[in-house]
This record gives C-alpha cells, structure tokens and sequence, in this order.
C-alpha cells in the first residue's frame, strides 16, 4: 500500500531527545482538553477487512516479482494456514534471512529462518547466550530505517513478511545463498503497484480491486462513530485528517467509509503526508501543496486556511493550528495504528497527545481487568465495547505468540522467564492511551477520563476498555524484566 511505500522514502533524522511521558504529567487524559483532534485514515478510521486485505496485498507483491522479476511461480500459492505467519512487530534481518520478535531490550524471543521457526537451540547459536540482535540499538528510540533490516508495523505490510519469508525458503531451495538480495525487487514490487499515478491508471492489482467491490475491503465507520466525529466538531474541536495516501484514494476510502459529505467533517485534510517525515522538525521542510483534480500544484511558502492539501510539514501546520484556535500552544492529540509513522514521530517531535489504535487488544484483552477507575467515571458514563470481530487472524498468530510478552527460556539458567515485548515498550514509551477501535470509545462522553501510560503506574494502565491479558501478573507468575 501507498504507505508502506512512503515509509521507505520519507525523510527521517534522529529525535534530538526522546523522553516518556513525565512523571509530573496528569494521571488521566481527556479529549475534552484538547482543541485539536487527529486522525489517520488507514487501519484507524478506515477499518479493513483483514482476511480479504491480506490476500490481495500479498497477491500484488507476489506477482510481481514471478511476472517481472522471475521469482518461481510457486511464490503465489498461498494455503490458508500460511496467514499465521503474519505478526505485527516482526524484524527482518535482510542480512540473513531472519524474522525476529524482540524484547524490550533487544533480546530475540522467537526467531524463523524464513518461515522455519528456529528452536531456541539455533537461537542461541545464532544470536549468542544472551540472544541479543545486532541492530537494536540502531533502531530502539529512533525506528531508523536501514538497508539491513525492515520493521513490519502495519497491516499494510505484513503481508509482506510472509511473502519474504517465502522468497528466503525458495531461495534456500535452489541454491546456497551467502547473501540475500531480494529486497531492492519488494521494493519494486511496492513501487509498481502504489505509485502515486497508480489509482488513476488502474495499474497492479490492489487499487483495481478496491475500486471494483469496496465493500470486500472496506468497513464502513458505524453510526456511533460517525456522530462521535460530529459530536466532536460541535464542541469546536479542530479536526484534521493526516495521511500518507493519495487524494484518489483517500476520496474513494472516506466516501464509503464516512459517506459522501466527509470533507463538511473535518477542518484540514492533509494527503500524500509522507508520514513518518511530516512530523519530524528537518531544516528543509517539505512545502504543503494545493490539489486541483487530485494533481499536486504550486508549493505553499505558509498555511494560511482550513482545506484539503497535499504533502507539508507540522511546523506549517501547527502555525495555522494556533490561528485557528487562537492559542499559542493548542493542545494536539493524534490517533493512528502505525508506531512508526504515527505514534512515535507526532509524541516526540511535536510533543502531541496520541492514542494507539491496536487490534491486537481486541483479542488479547482480560475479561478480568478494567481500565476504569471506580473513582474515573460511573457506570452509565461508560463507552459500548462492541464483541470481538467475526474473523480474528492474523491479529494473533499461534507461531508467534502474545503481541505483549512472551517466555524465553536460556536467560538466567534454564528456567522460563516472562519478558516484555519490545512493542510493549514502545507503547509504554510514546502512547497516550491505546484502544482496539475508534467504535471502543465512541460512546463515551467528550470528557471522560482515561487513565495514561503512566512510567510510575503499572503497564497495563494506559489501555482501554480491558488490558491485555497477558500483561496483567499472576500472584504466582510477575513478569520480570530481564
């Protein structure tokens, strides 16, 4: 998809400071406070359908690559149990083939060559006793990109780790590879299908496809959401729209999802953001860039006015926020599902108020465990937590194991020990607050209380409705972090 294109080209520097949220900041977070509300589109306002999105995102990479780049044609046979292999927060060691689940301090919890799984004997001789990764510091703080590993972080680009580790396993089959060097093709595979001038020309095969039955990918927002936006709006809250897709494509995703009036919903709306780059403070700012038929025309020197624009900069951006709401500092608060390209960026280098929107928690969730307070709020001020989604992979995946924590075993003897997931540190570190859906708070009232991610509260704090259930310590079991 467009983003995960984008991801590979924006631009990108390290955060001069990355701090967690201050110890001395508020408890509780409240929309209420804020004057100015983000959103992504992709996997945050626009729902997919997950099974069906899947398919087509690996078909297009996959046929590629057999079509143009002379990859086996065995590449685009897919079984329906190969989609368990699909983790968010996977590594790929471009080096060697490897895809990785990391702890919070670069320990490798579980490992495949491909898609083998590594046993934790290979483990350890891969990645020494203390099974540490090579590249964690390279990338912990900062998500620097590199052209020796790639992190999966998006629904997007999962099906792209299955298709590379099917590329790792045909490689190894027909001959002794010492050195991989299938990427530079993913990366054309990506480039042909979600080029800028793909939607218009109907070129690869994933715009073609969403054009045709939108509703095979799409889920459309459901009333609650809709009048949660609105309600929000009312309350003279600034609403914009942050994306890295195409205008094209935004139009056709916002219509079905939202309807034919969306643009009446929101002040701004920013397309082809080049998200993580927008967020980030570089000397050569990217200009914003008005639209006329969905073509990019003349660079804008500043943004004086609400509207619909192309490409851009926070500094632009926050400038024309401050007129808006008349504040020299509006408080800003950004939702998107992307670690990378939303939550860490827009949390350390503007200083934002952001809500992870994590699938993950919708199956991972305790039936136990609330996140409410009893002090917070009383019952009926409570948000409608619909059930959980009528197909649930490849959120979890038995291969790969809990998103939050997992045990590994070779650390401290030959014992298990419970450890965090690097995902759950970044979590920690740079969310707000987390929530499995826009519809899982759209019935609460505007000044609810949500309980932060707090470094002196427990780590389950900042989820809501319910935190995972693996993150919530048997008196037996403490998770320890080691």
């Amino acid at each position: 998809h467009v983003d995960a294109v984008l991801r590979q080209t924006a631009e990108w520097r390290d955060p001069v400071a990355v701090c967690s949220h201050s110890t001395a900041m508020a408890e509780h977070f409240s929309l209420a406070d804020c004057d100015v509300i983000g959103f992504d589109l992709d996997h945050t306002l626009c729902r997919y359908n997950v099974s069906c999105t899947f398919a087509l995102i690996y078909d297009s990479f996959a046929q590629f690559l057999v079509e143009h780049k002379g990859y086996d044609r065995e590449l685009m046979s897919v079984t329906p149990d190969c989609w368990d292999f699909c983790f968010k927060g996977l590594l790929l060691d471009l080096e060697d083939g490897n895809l990785l689940k990391l702890g919070e301090d670069g320990t490798v919890l579980r490992a495949s060559h491909g898609t083998r799984i590594l046993t934790v004997e290979e483990i350890l001789e891969t990645y020494g006793k203390k099974r540490k990764w090579k590249h964690f510091k390279t990338i912990n703080g900062t998500f620097a990109r590199s052209g020796k590993y790639h992190f999966y972080d998006n629904y997007f680009d999962l099906p792209g780790a299955l298709l590379c580790a099917r590329v790792v396993d045909l490689l190894d089959q027909n001959r002794n590879v010492k050195k991989y060097e299938f990427w530079k093709d993913v990366i054309a595979s990506i480039e042909y299908n979600y080029k800028a001038s793909a939607f218009k020309e109907d070129s690869g095969i994933y715009f073609p496809s969403v054009k045709k039955d939108p509703g095979k990918y799409l889920m459309r927002c459901s009333e609650s959401v809709k009048d949660w936006l609105r309600k929000l709006k009312n309350a003279g809250k600034v609403l914009l729209l942050i994306t890295s897709s195409h205008s094209d494509y935004c139009r056709l995703l916002c219509e079905h999802i939202l309807g034919e009036d969306f643009e009446e919903i929101f002040d701004i709306i920013i397309t082809n953001a080049l998200k993580p780059g927008f967020f980030t403070q570089t000397p050569q700012q990217r200009p914003f860039r008005t639209l006329v038929n969905d073509e990019e025309r003349e660079p804008l020197p500043s943004l004086e006015q609400p509207g619909w624009y192309s490409q851009g900069n926070w500094n632009h951006l926050n400038e024309l926020l401050k007129k808006i709401t008349g504040k020299s500092e509006p408080k800003v608060v950004y939702f998107g599902d992307s670690m990378r390209s939303d939550i860490f960026p827009a949390h350390s280098y503007n200083n934002c108020e952001t809500v992870l929107v994590l699938e993950e928690l919708e199956v991972e969730a305790s039936q136990q465990v609330t996140t409410d307070r009893k002090d917070s709020e009383p019952s009926e001020k409570k948000g409608k937590y619909e059930g959980k989604r009528q197909k649930m992979w490849p959120v979890v995946s038995e291969q790969w194991g809990s998103y939050f924590v997992d045990g590994v075993t070779g650390l401290e003897g030959e014992g298990e020990t419970q450890v965090y997931t690097w995902c759950t540190n970044n979590i920690n570190t740079y969310s707000t607050i987390a929530i499995p859906s826009l519809q899982a708070i759209a019935d609460l009232p505007l000044d609810h209380k949500f309980p932060r991610f707090c470094p002196d509260k427990p780590r389950f704090a900042g989820y809501y409705p319910r935190p995972p259930a693996a993150l919530v310590p048997r008196p037996s079991e403490p998770i320890t972090q080691e």
